[in-house]
């Protein structure tokens, strides 16, 4: 009707006071994930499927038959077990980093100026995070929309990159990558007291980037993995999902929910860890909880209330020749 609407934050590029102190406790403790599963690693022992994404969590893999990977028949359903690393626990979803979310859109012959970064740091950033190796605008005046387009955005500024120059080094603290060798090897006595500290960090970043989700724009692909912070999808045409050729390879952006920005990334719960495998008669018996949790049970941390249900703990698993004659 070309009537100019007044946007609130964050929708008007101006950052929410309220939510700056959230995105710190957030970063901090995304940090303090990656240095404590990096650390209870080296004792709790992780398999991962070199077929597929499935992740095991004991001494052992399972032996249930559901591997979905390449030359399944041949194997017979069979996992091919390797081991795992903090990738295989923390799911790597990584986004674009924007200097300026409402400038320019990302185009697929420019998808290679931008970093990608993992996307709970990228949304951290947005909220009020300052990381001096990728620095974002922050505007005094707000942007002015009419309708769906920016008629106003501050003109464009030239995007700084002092992260060329930077200490590498500065930039693995929030990087999973071969984080396993940057931290080494815990004591058996501190193992309890950091594995409760790693749950604490998943919980608190699990709730912030809910938190921070519900005001700041965040972008799925409904066809793929791919995440985009900010209040547009990108450009790039790296869609490969089903009948991509039909998109031209471009992604079919929607609002993203938590579990997609954060993947929980479901395991089997092993009972004992030193004990038989998992056996795939029996696994209508078994329960179920998010690696990182997992991971941080073994090692000797409290379970929260909230996942003891989908653990099944209060069902006894029987015999492989007892559940035969269970109706």
């Amino acid at each position: 009707m070309g009537i100019e609407k007044p946007l609130e934050p964050p929708k008007n590029g101006l950052l929410v006071p309220d939510l700056v102190p959230v995105a710190y406790e957030v970063f901090d403790a995304w940090k303090l994930l990656i240095e404590g599963l990096a650390q209870l690693l080296h004792v709790i022992p992780a398999h991962g499927c070199s077929e597929c994404s499935e992740v095991h969590v004991a001494q052992t893999g399972h032996h249930i038959r559901d591997c979905s990977g390449t030359n399944g028949r041949q194997r017979r359903s069979s996992h091919a077990w390797v081991k795992g690393s903090v990738n295989d626990i923390l799911v790597p979803i990584e986004s674009y980093h924007l200097f300026d979310p409402f400038g320019r859109r990302i185009k697929h012959d420019t998808r290679f100026e931008y970093d990608r970064i993992p996307a709970v740091v990228e949304l951290c950033i947005q909220a009020g995070v300052d990381i001096p190796e990728y620095p974002s605008r922050r505007r005094t005046n707000p942007i002015r929309m009419l309708g769906r387009r920016v008629i106003d955005r501050g003109g464009n500024l030239e995007e700084p990159k002092p992260w060329r120059f930077a200490d590498p080094s500065s930039l693995n603290d929030f990087d999973t990558y071969r984080a396993s060798e940057r931290f080494p090897r815990p004591s058996l006595s501190d193992l309890p007291k950091i594995a409760q500290e790693t749950m604490s960090a998943y919980e608190t970043v699990k709730k912030g980037v809910k938190k921070l989700m519900r005001k700041y724009t965040v972008k799925a692909c409904g066809y793929c993995t791919e995440v985009h912070v900010g209040p547009w999808g990108h450009n790039a045409k790296l869609c490969g999902a089903f009948k991509h050729q039909w998109r031209d390879g471009k992604h079919g952006w929607q609002d993203a929910t938590v579990d997609e920005v954060f993947p929980p990334n479901y395991v089997w719960h092993v009972r004992d860890p030193r004990g038989p495998p998992l056996a795939s008669a029996l696994r209508r018996y078994y329960g179920k909880a998010p690696a990182v949790v997992e991971v941080c049970m073994q090692a000797g941390a409290q379970i929260p209330e909230e996942y003891k249900p989908m653990m099944r703990l209060d069902i006894i698993i029987p015999d492989t020749e007892e559940a035969r004659m269970i109706a």
